[in-house]
């Protein structure tokens, strides 16, 4: 007799052949359910990843690992400013090979979005764009203009033959590209439509012929995408009623957020939300999802961008985003989700994309108080989604058509698919109320995963016609109805992964019953492709596979159980974890290279674990270079110059000139236009760190006759999204001495008394929501206002534009100067928005009292020039070099300065040698540093980014493939703090060994 094989094996056939003609035939196509790729509905699993955010050896890694979470994608932005950092000057080589990078891709066997921009947001500078775009007469930014579109058109005749060469068409595996990115937040699509139409012909007139698409707005001709966190059916009936023919994509699921300096930690996104958020997605309908970040990475060198929200939210030089990998390619708790979700997908995904919402009213499912449910079919096949609305964690019994009775275990708030009746083999249907991967052909066997919590209990029910229970390694009771032909497996979840060998119809089933964790550690190896190559890795908490194919694997715990399962060299295997990392079973197996047998052997006699390998120790007296600052030898100018006036992308720039006082004492500086932060000196003291910028004032200590000013702007990141993209960073304009800076925030008046804006106000104000107050000059005749104002702001009576401003924004600087009745009380007035506001200011002062004759220099002038020893700080906790301390003005003095600081800005270099690291172990390096002010990091002379040590980054990544035999540390210091406490680290799971998984 015949034995009939599984749907799946027919599939997996048939997909062979289809791998066979993709190198002669590629062609994908799309209905309102998915895309489709020769012939084949496809469920896009992407995962984003950026190539220029890490260093070119970390990509094949980032990339494996987005693979074998079961990401059949990568999307990706391309970044102008990266391949142009000056006009005409191109860079597409080493860490900056955008062809290399989706190459690999497709090497990889990894389909690709691409997103050529031109504006890319991202948390990047400038949005993607080049600092140097903003210099050109007339420009502006994402908008029909002749100057924007004139150097947007070089920038694609450069980067879009890179993404035309390596399309469906001519043999790659580019299948999107995208126009533009999310201008729906900016207008609507009929207001943008010249715009958006102009990019997409720009992208068809170079050669893309793939489908293109949109996210966040749409244009005609393009698929539109929604990006959100949350609220999947709201954007769902949108893009349906939008575009009915299309597939619905989530082209941005922002599996975390970006973090600024000064900020909290973007951690509010957790683990479980985003596997409910995921669910929803999955509920709603979506065939595609983008997983934005998967992998954030770094912003290197003076990157980071800034964004609208506040004056001040420059982005930190992490990109971590608190995604499923983290800034060092490490898989997180996040990853198990996302991998755990998508190996569902895999494995249900062809049901899914040929299903319906079931209606409401047609949902026959009984189920107690408390929970939810929506359902998909197609048929007779269903799967359902429940939902807890509980408050603990619970077990529930819902009632399936036909009285089929099954316990789900919900936590609060969780969405766990019910699967009813799917077929999985001929004859043979599933159904089962917990979490199910799996479901394919493995070593002949059709195998599926069927996971809960430790210690749970799960009910699986298979019907078919004839049922055996060949073997197995776990206790397991089985009731039979022969009525209607079901047999229901009541399983429990124990932390050792159980095997349950049967024979249904006469298709050979493999359950494999795992714990959540034990699901977190499952790893599908798929082989190339080949269906007798699959293979799966149970039980190691991180795995690799190299170039050539070899796989390793990390343990954390050497008591842990390892399975392997498929075509391993040596068979299936299930060992325990100390077997693979000390050999005590086998060397032969123990995946661990001979030549490190004897030194672990010898490990294993003084430790009950490998010893790990230890950070590179940074020496107790790096050199030391003291800054005086001066622009004496700079350029001179009438008005401050701004960065790209005065032709330079990032860094530093150096204000100087003089003023008098006609009194010795507290004075005013006021700084019109700032849009970075800012040290201010008078006569070489600081007096000021300016961080609430926009706009600024503050009071400065001032002698009597000829002063001295100095400002210290850092280029801390142009705007990445925002209506006035292309700001003047440094000092742009005026700068004048004298005035007044009012907080704003109390004594708003209204219908109903007073309101204070710094406090939450929402339910005073939901019926009188205008809100006045007044001010006077007090001989004053400038103005600026600065913060969180709102639209339909008036003074005395007066509109005050605010062209492309909207309310969330929360922050705007406006010169109310044109407006002002001198001698006479101002009226400011404007609706109700928000509260509290961190930010309102009115800020005053004499157009008579200007600064002038400035002398400026850049970082050039910052650069260390001698170099002596640094010597640690003695009991007082001065700071000494040979025996001397620093003044603030930058001369050598006997008098020490408190508070282990230089009190001007110092560079500190380190000389470290590389450590020795065991072939079995895999470090990532990170520095810390504690006590440390604000400045830049440079490694071996890469940029290694900006640092603050206001939180929430307290470490910064040291690439380790930037790291030679000998290398070079440089830190850059604003105060000059005492670097006794920065030390270099390795990463926590830096500890634990990988072995080879043959």
């Amino acid at each position: 007799m015949t034995e009939k094989p599984s749907l799946l094996l027919q599939k997996q056939e048939k997909n062979t052949q289809t791998r066979a003609e993709h190198s002669l035939r590629s062609e994908l196509t799309y209905d309102q359910r998915s895309f489709i790729m020769n012939g084949e509905r496809v469920f896009l699993n992407s995962a984003t990843i950026h190539y220029f955010r890490m260093p070119r050896e970390e990509w094949r890694e980032v990339l494996m690992k987005a693979k074998l979470a079961g990401m059949n994608c990568i999307d990706t932005y391309f970044a102008w400013n990266v391949h142009e950092p000056e006009e005409g000057q191109w860079s597409f080589e080493g860490d900056h090979d955008c062809g290399a990078f989706l190459d690999l891709c497709a090497e990889l066997g990894m389909y690709v979005i691409t997103r050529p921009g031109p504006f890319i947001c991202a948390e990047w500078d400038f949005g993607g764009f080049p600092y140097w775009l903003e210099t050109k007469q007339g420009i502006r930014f994402r908008q029909n203009n002749e100057a924007y579109l004139h150097y947007v058109d070089l920038y694609f005749d450069r980067i879009i033959p890179i993404i035309r060469k390596r399309q469906l068409s001519a043999g790659g595996t580019v299948i999107l590209v995208q126009v533009e990115n999310e201008y729906g937040y900016l207008m609507d699509d009929a207001a943008a439509s010249a715009h958006m139409n102009h990019l997409r012909d720009s992208l068809l007139q170079r050669g893309i012929d793939v489908p293109l698409i949109t996210c966040v707005g749409g244009a005609e001709g393009t698929i539109e995408g929604a990006n959100f966190w949350s609220g999947a059916d709201g954007h769902y009936a949108k893009l349906r009623e939008k575009q009915p023919d299309t597939p619905k994509v989530v082209t941005e699921f922002w599996t975390g957020w970006f973090e600024n300096w000064g900020g909290p930690s973007a951690i509010q996104k957790t683990p479980a939300l985003l596997e409910k958020r995921i669910m929803e997605i999955l509920r709603a309908g979506y065939t595609g999802i983008s997983y934005y970040m998967f992998y954030g990475g770094t912003n290197f060198g003076g990157y980071g961008g800034r964004t609208v929200g506040s004056s001040d939210i420059f982005m930190i030089t992490s990109y971590d985003y608190d995604a499923p990998l983290n800034e060092y390619g490490r898989v997180t708790d996040k990853y198990a989700v996302a991998k755990t979700l998508s190996y569902f997908v895999h494995a249900f995904g062809a049901l899914l994309m040929e299903t319906e919402e079931v209606p409401a009213e047609q949902i026959k499912v009984r189920h107690p108080q408390g929970v939810s449910v929506r359902g998909r079919c197609k048929g007779n096949e269903k799967i359902w989604f429940l939902e807890s609305h509980k408050d603990e964690r619970e077990t529930f019994h819902v009632t399936l058509e036909e009285g089929r009775t099954i316990p789900v275990a919900l936590n609060p708030g969780q969405i766990i698919p019910i699967l009813d009746r799917i077929e999985i083999a001929e004859h043979v249907y599933l159904t089962g109320g917990t979490m199910i991967t799996g479901n394919e052909v493995v070593n002949g066997e059709l195998t599926l995963f069927i996971a809960a919590e430790a210690g749970q209990r799960s009910v699986v029910e298979l019907e078919t016609d004839v049922l055996n229970v060949r073997g197995s390694s776990i206790q397991v009771l089985v009731d039979h109805d022969p009525v209607r032909e079901v047999y229901r497996f009541d399983l429990v979840h124990f932390r050792e992964p159980g095997i349950i060998h049967l024979e249904a119809s006469g298709v050979p089933i493999r359950f494999v019953v795992l714990d959540k964790e034990m699901m977190d550690r499952t790893w599908r190896i798929d082989g190339g492709g080949e269906p007798d190559q699959l293979r799966y890795a149970i039980g190691f908490d991180d795995v690799d596979v190299s170039s050539s194919g070899q796989v390793t694997g990390m343990i954390s715990d050497p008591n842990r159980t390892i399975m392997l399962l498929g075509s391993w060299t040596g068979g299936e295997q299930t060992l325990i974890g100390h077997e693979f990392i000390y050999g005590e079973a086998n060397d032969s197996q123990s995946g661990i290279p001979d030549e490190h047998v004897v030194e672990l052997s010898a490990a294993i006699r003084h430790s009950p674990f490998i010893r790990p390998p230890m950070p590179p120790k940074l020496s107790d007296s790096p050199d030391l270079a003291r800054v005086t600052l001066t622009a004496q030898q700079g350029s001179s100018s009438g008005q401050p110059e701004h960065f790209s006036q005065y032709g330079q992308d990032f860094g530093y720039l150096l204000y100087e000139c003089d003023f008098d006082s006609s009194v010795n004492g507290i004075t005013t500086l006021i700084l019109p236009d700032l849009q970075d932060t800012a040290r201010i000196y008078v006569n070489h003291v600081e007096q000021a760190l300016v961080r609430q910028v926009g706009a600024a004032g503050m009071q400065v200590q001032a002698n009597k006759g000829k002063n001295t000013l100095q400002v210290l702007v850092q280029h801390m990141g142009r705007l990445n999204f925002s209506p006035y993209l292309g700001e003047s960073k440094g000092l742009a304009g005026s700068v004048y001495i004298g005035g007044s800076v009012q907080d704003i925030r109390r004594n708003w008046h209204t219908e109903q008394g007073v309101v204070h804006l710094d406090e939450v106000n929402d339910h005073h104000l939901q019926e009188a929501r205008l809100l006045s107050r007044t001010f006077t000059l007090d001989g004053m005749d400038r103005a600026i206002l600065v913060g969180a104002v709102s639209q339909g702001l008036r003074i005395n009576g007066m509109d005050v534009p605010m062209e492309g401003y909207q309310d969330w924004f929360s922050f705007d600087t406006l010169d109310l100067s044109l407006y002002l009745r001198p001698g006479e009380i101002n009226t400011l007035e404007m609706p109700y928005s928000r509260t509290p506001l961190n930010r309102l200011e009115l800020i005053l002062y004499r157009s008579e009292n200007e600064l002038k004759d400035w002398r400026m220099a850049g970082t050039d002038a910052l650069l260390p020039q001698q170099w002596e020893t640094y010597e640690a700080s003695n009991k007082s906790g001065h700071l000494q070099t040979h025996g001397q301390t620093a003044d603030y003005s930058g001369n050598r003095s006997a008098t020490p300065v408190g508070n282990g600081s230089n009190g001007q800005p110092v560079w500190y270099r380190w000389q470290f040698s590389k450590s020795a690291v065991p072939g079995h172990y895999r470090v990532n390096l990170m520095l810390r540093l504690t006590g440390m002010s604000k400045g830049t990091l440079h490694l071996n002379g890469h940029h290694l980014g900006r640092y603050w040590q206001i939180g929430p980054q307290e470490d910064y990544k040291i690439p380790v493939s930037w790291l030679q035999e000998e290398n070079e540390l440089l830190l850059f210091d604003e105060e000059g703090r005492a670097p006794e406490r920065v030390r270099l680290l390795y990463d926590n799971l830096s500890q634990y060994p990988w072995v080879v998984v043959e």
